[in-house]
C-alpha cells in the first residue's frame, strides 16, 4: 500500500533516520533544527525497539556520544544548527582524522538571512576543513533520502557525513512517500584499536593522509555525482545549482521558458566536488553559472575564474538567501534577457518583543534600575531581546555574557571608578556554556554580578528541557541538577534565588550583590520564575492579578518607555495608558513600575505592591 504523509522537512530528516536504522540521536536545540529529534522522539513512541533520543547539555557533549555509538558499530546521528557545528568543532575535526564505523551522520542546519542566529556562515566550509563529505539536500524529499545516502556512504568509506539542510528546506512542508522501517539487528561491538582511536600525533598524520585518500575516492563515488536535470542542448553555457537554490532556480528556469535552452545541473555532494564534473563543465561550456547559498563552495572548487560566474565575480550576491526573486534577475543577467524588476519588501516596523508577562522583562527592569549607567553584558536566548528594553549591551555567542563581563572588567580595573557590570544569561544557555566562565570569574576574583535568567526550559527554541527540568525528550523522568548547588560549586559564596515579579527583592538583592561583588568576586542572582508559555509549567504559575489604570494616570508612558509591555499602550487620544486585554497575562509586575501608583490590581486581596 503507498504510504505518504505530508511533513516538514526535519520531519522528513527523522523519518529517515528511523527507516534507517538510527541507534543514537542526539542534539542540542537551536532554530532551524530543532524540530529533527522531537519529531524522531515522537515517531518512536509506537515503537518497541526504541533508539535512544537525548537532548545533550551542548552540540560538542552531543557530537561525542553519537560519535561514540558509531565506532562501536552503530548507525548513530547528532543534529544541530550552523554556529552549534562551532561548539562542536573540536571532535568534528578530530573524528574525521580517526574515521567512523557505523553510519553517523552530522546534520548541520543552516540559516540563510538569517533568521534566528548569529551568522549566516556556511556549514559546507566547515566540512571543507574537517575533510569530510557533505550533502546538500533541495527539499524536504531529497533530505529524507540523503539520509539513507548519508548512511551508505558513511559505512562505505567509514568516514562521518554532513547533511546540510537550510532554513527553507528544515520548515518546508512536502508529499513524504514513507519507506518500511527495518531494524538492522545491529549489536554494540567496539573493537579496541588505539592507534586509530586514541592515535598519538604520530599516528594522526598517517590518519591525515588516509583521509586524503578517502575524499579522492569519494570525488569518484557514482551514487553521490552531479545530475543532469535537463535534456542536451547545444549551449555552451551551463548553469550549476545546489541546495534549495536548486529548487527555485528549476521553477524560474521554466517560468522563463529556458528548459530546453541551457544545460542545469544539479551538485548533491558540494564537498568535495566530482573530479569528473569539474572536467566536463571546463572541457564543455565556456560560461559557467553557480548558483548556491550561502559561500562559493562549489565555484571555488572549479577554480577557473575566467570561465566560472558566482559569488566570487558578484554576479551572485555574497551573502543573504537566494529568493526566487534575486535568481531570476541573476538568470536573467547571466543569459542576456531582460528581468522583470526584483521588488525587495521593507522591513517590519514592528520590533520583536517579550511576551508580556515575560519574567525576563522584570528582570531588565530592575537592573537597568540598580545599574543605569552600568555595562550589561548578555547571551543568546529569548531574553536577547533585552536589547529593545536597553538592558543588553553585547550579544556574542553562548556563555559570553560572563567572559566578556570579566573582559570589561579587565579593561576598566585601572580607571579612577570603573563601571559596574552585570551579566544575564539564560538557565540552558548557563548549562550549555556559562560554568567554565564563571569558574574563570571566581578564581580571577572579578568584580561582577551575573544574573541566570531561570525560566526552567529552552525558551527561544520551543521549550526544550533543561537539565534542571528533569524530564527527557520522550517525557521520560530524568535526574535534575540545581543551579544554585552547580553555581557554589564553581566557588561563588553569593548567590540567591529570587521570583524576578518581586520586584522590590530582587532590587535589593541586586544591589546587595553588586556591594558584595566590589571585594569578593562575581556575585550570582537566580531570577527563577517559569516560562508562561511552558504548557509543562502551567500548574506552577503564580494566581493571575488582574490591573486597572486609575484615573490618576496622566500618559506620561513612563511604564512604555521603561518597561516594554506590550500589553501596555498609550493612548495619545485620551493620554492615558490602556491595558489589552488579550495580550495581558495578569502577572501584576506592572503595578510596582508606575511611579505614580496609578496602575492597581482589581483583586480586592492585594492591599500594596509589597505583598505581590
Amino acid at each position: 500500500m503507498d504510504k505518504r504523509k505530508l511533513l516538514m522537512g526535519n520531519e522528513a530528516i527523522a523519518r529517515g533516520l528511523q527507516e534507517n536504522s538510527c541507534a543514537i540521536a542526539t542534539s542540542y536545540p537551536g532554530t532551524p533544527a530543532s524540530e529533527i529529534l522531537s519529531s524522531l522522539a515522537y515517531f518512536q513512541q509506537s515503537r518497541e525497539k526504541s533508539m535512544h533520543i537525548q537532548w545533550a547539555v551542548n552540540e560538542k557533549v552531543a557530537f561525542e556520544i553519537a560519535y561514540a555509538g558509531s565506532i562501536a558499530g552503530l548507525r548513530t546521528a547528532v543534529s544541530m544548527k550552523q554556529v552549534g557545528l562551532n561548539v562542536a568543532s573540536d571532535p568534528l575535526m578530530s573524528a574525521a582524522y580517526m574515521g567512523s564505523k557505523g553510519g553517523f551522520i552530522v546534520i548541520s542546519a543552516d540559516d540563510p538571512g538569517p533568521h534566528s542566529s548569529q551568522t549566516e556562515q556556511d556549514s559546507r566550509l566547515m566540512a571543507m576543513m574537517a575533510m569530510i563529505p557533505v550533502l546538500d539536500p533541495d527539499s524536504p524529499r531529497q533530505a529524507k533520502d540523503m539520509v539513507t545516502l548519508a548512511y551508505d556512504l558513511s559505512e562505505k568509506f567509514e568516514i562521518p557525513v554532513m547533511l546540510r539542510p537550510t532554513t527553507r528546506v528544515c520548515h518546508a512542508r512536502q508529499d513524504i512517500q514513507l519507506e518500511d522501517i527495518h531494524d538492522f539487528k545491529r549489536q554494540a561491538d567496539f573493537k579496541k584499536n588505539p592507534t586509530r582511536w586514541a592515535a598519538t600525533p604520530k599516528f594522526r598524520y598517517h590518519l591525515h593522509k588516509e583521509l586524503g585518500k578517502k575524499l579522492s575516492a569519494i570525488s569518484a563515488y557514482p551514487a553521490t555525482a552531479p545530475v543532469r536535470l535537463n535534456s542536451k542542448t547545444n549551449s555552451r553555457r551551463a548553469i550549476v545549482v545546489s541546495g534549495i537554490a536548486a529548487s527555485h532556480t528549476k521553477e524560474v528556469i521554466k517560468d522563463l521558458n529556458l528548459w530546453e535552452a541551457i544545460p542545469i545541473y544539479q551538485v548533491l555532494q558540494p564537498y568535495p566536488l566530482h573530479k569528473q564534473f569539474i572536467s566536463h563543465l571546463i572541457e564543455t561550456y565556456d560560461e559557467v553559472l553557480v548558483i548556491e547559498e550561502t559561500t562559493g563552495v562549489i565555484e571555488m572548487q572549479i577554480a577557473d575564474r575566467h570561465r566560472v560566474k558566482g559569488k566570487l565575480t558578484q554576479t551572485v550576491p555574497e551573502a543573504g538567501e537566494l529568493l526566487p526573486e534575486i535568481i531570476q534577475e541573476i538568470v536573467c543577467g547571466f543569459v542576456g534577457i531582460k528581468s522583470q524588476p526584483v521588488l525587495h519588501p521593507s522591513a517590519s516596523d514592528r520590533r520583536p518583543t517579550l511576551c508580556a508577562g515575560c519574567p525576563h522583562r522584570a528582570s531588565f527592569f530592575a537592573i537597568k534600575k540598580v545599574v543605569p549607567k552600568g555595562i550589561l553584558t548578555s547571551d543568546i536566548g529569548c531574553y536577547t531581546l533585552g536589547l529593545n528594553l536597553g538592558a543588553v549591551d553585547t550579544v556574542l555567542c553562548m556563555g559570553a555574557a560572563i567572559s566578556q563581563a570579566e573582559g570589561f572588567y579587565q579593561a576598566y580595573k585601572d580607571e579612577p571608578k570603573p563601571p559596574d557590570i552585570v551579566a544575564t544569561i539564560g538557565d540552558s544557555t548557563f548549562f550549555h556554556a556559562g560554568i567554565p566562565a564563571l569558574i574563570d570569574a571566581v578564581v580571577q576574583k572579578v568584580p561582577i554580578v551575573v544574573v541566570i535568567l531561570d525560566n526552567r526550559t529552552t525558551a527561544m527554541t520551543g521549550n526544550q528541557p533543561t537539565p534542571a527540568t528533569g524530564i527527557g525528550v520522550k517525557g521520560e523522568p530524568l535526574e535534575t541538577v540545581d543551579i544554585e548547588m552547580l553555581v557554589r560549586g564553581c566557588g561563588v559564596k553569593f548567590c540567591h534565588e529570587v521570583d524576578p515579579y518581586e520586584m522590590n527583592k530582587l532590587t535589593l538583592l541586586l544591589k546587595q550583590a553588586l556591594a558584595y561583588s566590589k571585594n569578593n568576586g562575581p556575585s550570582v542572582l537566580i531570577a527563577r520564575h517559569p516560562c508562561l508559555i511552558d504548557e509543562l509549567q502551567k500548574n506552577k504559575l503564580k494566581r493571575p492579578i488582574p490591573v486597572e489604570v486609575t484615573n490618576g494616570c496622566d500618559g506620561c508612558g513612563y511604564c512604555i518607555d521603561h518597561f516594554g509591555c506590550p500589553a501596555l499602550l498609550l493612548d495619545e487620544n485620551q493620554k492615558r495608558i490602556h491595558i489589552d486585554a488579550l495580550l495581558c497575562n495578569q502577572c501584576g509586575v506592572c503595578i510596582q513600575v508606575c511611579p505614580k501608583h496609578s496602575i492597581k490590581s482589581r483583586n480586592k486581596s492585594i492591599e500594596s505592591k509589597e505583598d505581590l
